[in-house]
């Protein structure tokens, strides 16, 4: 094929048919190449992607006792979305999160969720939640109804096919386990190290009588349960 359109390619001058029968013979060339290989190279297209608002506008419901529920409009910052911007984000301790917030100077807070997660509700408290609190904030008398449900007696009565399994080992725990040992009296040990030199100066003073016999009671009423040997 070649050779049919270039019947003679000499030294010297090329006319200009000559050379348009060149041009259009390379040009078929190149197209039964790609043609052969059955590829072709495809040229990446710049896409103008529209960055994302800094803000957005939410609608929020205001519920207050005694009064119609009414609806506001509030511009809020739009948080970055992608992982990179994220973890550079200068970190904050809570310390200074929580001397922030009272002075002001934090003006919104963002959630950042997964998105399988459900939509979390910031301001919605219910009786489920109660179980997430602190011991702490719980009153005395709803961890007083706790216990009670979770003794000996109401497991018994509730017939609670669990009651028959974990009375086999009631034996394994004390009735009244100490919540804490005594405390400490003085510093217990003291390492003295001058600087400079490679060897240091320990002292050390035994624990306190009282604390020794919280220790010693334990361990003897396990020993005649039968579980130290």
């Amino acid at each position: 094929m070649v050779e049919t359109e270039f019947p003679c390619l000499e030294e010297g001058k090329v006319s200009s048919s000559e050379t348009s029968a060149s041009s259009s013979g390379s040009r078929r060339l190149r197209k039964s190449k790609r043609n052969r290989s059955g590829r072709r190279r495809l040229r990446w297209r710049s896409t103008a992607v529209d960055p994302a608002p800094s803000s957005e506008i939410l609608n929020v419901v205001e519920y207050s006792e005694g009064s119609p529920n009414q609806v506001r409009a509030i511009e809020v910052a739009n948080p970055s979305s992608d992982a990179a911007t994220i973890t550079r984000l200068p970190g904050l301790s809570w310390k200074h999160f929580l001397r922030d917030l009272k002075a002001g100077e934090i003006e919104q807070v963002c959630l950042l969720t997964g998105s399988d997660q459900p939509d979390v509700l910031a301001n919605a408290v219910t009786d489920d939640a109660s179980s997430s609190r602190p011991k702490a904030a719980e009153p005395k008398s709803v961890r007083e109804a706790r216990f009670a449900a979770q003794s000996w007696s109401a497991l018994q009565d509730s017939n609670n096919p669990v009651y028959s399994l974990a009375h086999e080992f009631e034996d394994i725990f004390p009735e009244k386990i100490p919540a804490e040992l005594p405390a400490e009296r003085g510093v217990r040990h003291e390492i003295d190290l001058v600087s400079g030199s490679k060897y240091c100066m320990t002292r050390q003073w035994p624990l306190p009588r009282d604390q020794v016999q919280a220790i010693d009671d334990f361990f003897e009423g396990r020993r005649k349960a039968g579980h130290v040997r």
